[in-house]
């Protein structure tokens, strides 16, 4: 049996996505994408916990999204977990999970046009 990588998120943008093409032509952008949840605590006060994800989007949806997200932005995200490895400067070796984002969708209203649905799929 295959496996399934699959994540769905509903976020603000934490800041504008930053957009940089790679040596072979290819656009990679990075943004981060909180999600918050809501809760009732034993005493019944109303909680929320922020999580962070940090996503990153390759070639035309990596354009997409520099062009039309914003720090704010409100947005249905689909993608799926990759985690690389790297070496920091003393040389220890620190993982990092990414979201690759495959498609999303504008959830904010655009004054100059309805929606903007975004995939490379």
């Amino acid at each position: 049996m295959r496996g399934l990588n699959k994540v769905t998120l509903i976020g603000h943008l934490g800041q504008a996505p930053e957009v940089q093409t790679l040596e072979g032509g290819a656009a990679v952008a990075k943004f981060s994408l909180a999600t918050t949840e809501g809760y009732r605590d034993k005493e019944g006060n109303l909680q929320t916990d922020t999580e962070w994800h940090n996503i990153v989007a390759w070639r035309n949806l990596a354009d997409l999204a520099g062009k039309y997200l914003q720090k704010g932005s409100h947005i249905y995200l689909e993608g799926k977990l990759k985690t690389r490895s790297y070496e920091d400067k003393e040389g220890n070796k620190k993982y990092v999970t990414e979201i690759i984002a495959e498609s999303f969708i504008m959830l904010n209203k655009a004054t100059d046009k309805a929606e903007i649905n975004a995939s490379f799929k």
